[in-house]
């Protein structure tokens, strides 16, 4: 049913780029019979919206991977920085859910965990949309803000670090991972968030350590303890069957004797607030100084930066691995 929505969504976006660019012909033509301005005003107006949707449409050609029609787990957790890093992870949070907002996606928070001050450590939500994981990759990775700190009595400049990460939410029946009991350690704590009446009176929370690979999952948005281990379980298969993806991609890289960049821990995109206004990923080079629209949830251009950049990547692979 997922994939049918997704090729009926395809469908969808194509047939009305055909429909518009049909009309807009027709427009176009009668600008020129009648030789009228504002109808060929009109026509440059549509052509701009047909640019925008053009854009969309390479976006989806893009999106070709394995996963990239899944539904996305995201996590962010603060680095290095101490409180403005904590804020930070909350400002990461904010971006990333207003996008989703705006694209109408639903989400799902599981987990979040209050910084000490302010901001928070950790939050842990599910993206469901079509095409969610393929687009959210481009966040993977880790974020650096530098500022002046709200938290520094002397409004000092500040650098802190955040990361997300991002996996696909599969299948049931792909996520079958036998995980031996031995293997886990399952602890239950109180709500520590506002959830209604006896959510934070009853140890409902769950949080799962996965001993050998010590990946920490935790979800504690449902009333019941029950619920929330099922929950937390489904986002550890998840986060495991990512890990042997990631294993896999390495090995074969060795065999090729490729040099690839470790992801996690390196800094894909750096946002200044002071001295000077911009948000610049180092992976494509695409920058604006638009930075309060990107925090604001405003990262397509950034996401589509990235999708190319990824498709001539693996071209350039491809190429090579073919001489």
């Amino acid at each position: 049913m997922g994939e049918l929505a997704a090729v009926e969504d395809d469908l969808r976006v194509c047939d009305d780029f055909a429909r518009r660019l049909e009309d807009l012909e027709v427009l176009a033509e009668l600008a020129r019979e009648e030789d009228d301005e504002e109808t060929a005003a009109e026509v440059a107006e549509g052509l701009a919206g047909l640019e925008r949707a053009f854009a969309e449409l390479e976006t989806r050609v893009l999106l070709s991977g394995e996963h990239d029609t899944r539904d996305a787990v995201v996590t962010v957790h603060a680095g290095a920085g101490g409180t403005d890093s904590q804020d930070w992870a909350e400002m990461l949070q904010r971006m990333l859910l207003r996008w989703a907002e705006a694209h109408g996606f639903k989400v799902d928070v599981h987990d979040v965990q209050e910084g000490e001050e302010a901001g928070i450590r950790s939050a842990t939500f599910t993206v469901h949309g079509p095409r969610a994981y393929g687009l959210l990759t481009s966040e993977r990775g880790v974020h650096r803000l530098v500022r002046i700190s709200p938290f520094d009595s002397q409004s000092r400049r500040h650098t802190a670090f955040a990361s997300v990460d991002v996996v696909p939410l599969l299948d049931e029946v792909e996520t079958d991972i036998d995980i031996p009991e031995d293997d886990l350690r399952i602890d239950v704590f109180r709500s520590s968030g506002p959830g209604g009446q006896g959510v934070n009176t009853t140890d409902s929370a769950v949080r799962i350590t996965h001993l050998p690979t010590g990946i920490v999952v935790s979800c504690q948005n449902e009333r019941s303890q029950l619920q929330n281990k099922a929950t937390a379980m489904m986002l550890l298969k998840a986060q495991l069957a990512e890990l042997e993806r990631q294993k896999r991609e390495e090995e074969l890289a060795a065999v090729r004797g490729e040099q690839r960049e470790v992801a996690w821990g390196s800094q894909i995109r750096s946002y200044v607030l002071h001295p000077y206004q911009m948000v610049k990923d180092h992976r494509t080079g695409y920058e604006t100084g638009n930075t309060q629209a990107v925090l604001d949830g405003e990262i397509d251009d950034f996401i589509s930066a990235f999708l190319q950049w990824r498709a001539k990547g693996a071209a350039v692979q491809a190429s090579d691995a073919a001489s």
